[in-house]
């Protein structure tokens, strides 16, 4: 009897899915995962609470005797984004940079600590042993941190509304309704992978260096960052879904691959 052995090639779904759900447990295993959560939801609610307390406080520059009057919310969307008439009053007040979008910088700490631990604990030494394929690797990193990220942007949500409801802001959405809140909402959960394919590259290229993988991806992540609340507005529309959609596809996909270049052509130390 001929008992000759025989190699069944894997394929690429197989491996996907190994490596996704090996990096899913490690996730939600991870204390850094659940603090994270925890701080996209008490952030938001700090924020307004702080922010409501100190509407109409002044403080005097001691120099120059010059008087600044301290503005808080007015309205529990403000953390979100800017309701349709409100850039006159303008879009750089306190609440507009401390609003959602800060998420996807935030994302940023995740992605590298999760990362750099890999190289620091001998874990992609041992995985690449075995799985010769980098592009497995990449591509759960993107997977995982994308679903990290949307889940950072629907804790913030709540928790933007939670601290709207505890300060009494109103909930009025003037000429806007409910559906573009969903669209706003989808827009940026569809705009995450973009900043999160930044991220796992530049991690991917500090490797175990950790302060360059947060340096070089917040200050990566800064060059988009300021685009974020005209690309999602709260006036969203199926358009800005789409656009989002195929613009993170299109970052997943592009820099996914020089990702995968960057470890294959240089040392896992």
């Amino acid at each position: 009897m001929d008992k000759t052995a025989e190699f069944v090639p894997v394929s690429f779904g197989i491996r996907l899915r190994s490596m996704l759900k090996v990096d899913f447990r490690r996730m939600f295993k991870s204390k850094l995962f659940y603090i994270v959560i925890a701080c996209s939801l008490v952030l938001p609610i700090l924020i307004t609470v702080m922010m409501t307390m100190m509407d109409g406080s002044v403080s005097v520059d001691p120099q120059t005797g010059v008087e600044t009057v301290v503005h808080g919310p007015e309205n529990a969307w403000q953390s979100i984004g800017t309701l349709p008439g409100g850039e006159a009053m303008g879009g750089m007040d306190i609440m507009s940079m401390c609003s959602i979008n800060m998420m996807f910088l935030f994302a940023a700490v995740f992605i590298c600590l999760f990362i750099s631990e890999d190289f620091k604990s001998g874990y992609v030494k041992n995985l690449f042993t075995v799985r010769a394929v980098k592009s497995d690797y990449v591509v759960s990193k993107t997977v995982s941190g994308f679903l990290c990220g949307a889940l950072m942007l629907i804790f913030y949500f709540i928790g933007a509304m939670l601290g709207g409801a505890v300060s009494g802001l109103s909930f009025d959405l003037g000429t806007l309704n409910a559906g573009n809140i969903v669209l706003c909402m989808l827009s940026k959960i569809f705009l995450m992978p973009v900043f999160i394919s930044i991220f796992v590259l530049i991690s991917a290229a500090a490797k175990q260096k950790t302060w360059l993988a947060l340096c070089g991806s917040l200050g990566g992540g800064m060059l988009l960052f300021m685009m974020t609340s005209m690309i999602t507005p709260l006036s969203s529309t199926l358009m800005n879904v789409l656009l989002c959609l195929a613009g993170g596809a299109l970052f997943a996909v592009g820099l996914g691959a020089a990702s995968n270049a960057v470890l294959r052509k240089t040392s896992l130390v």
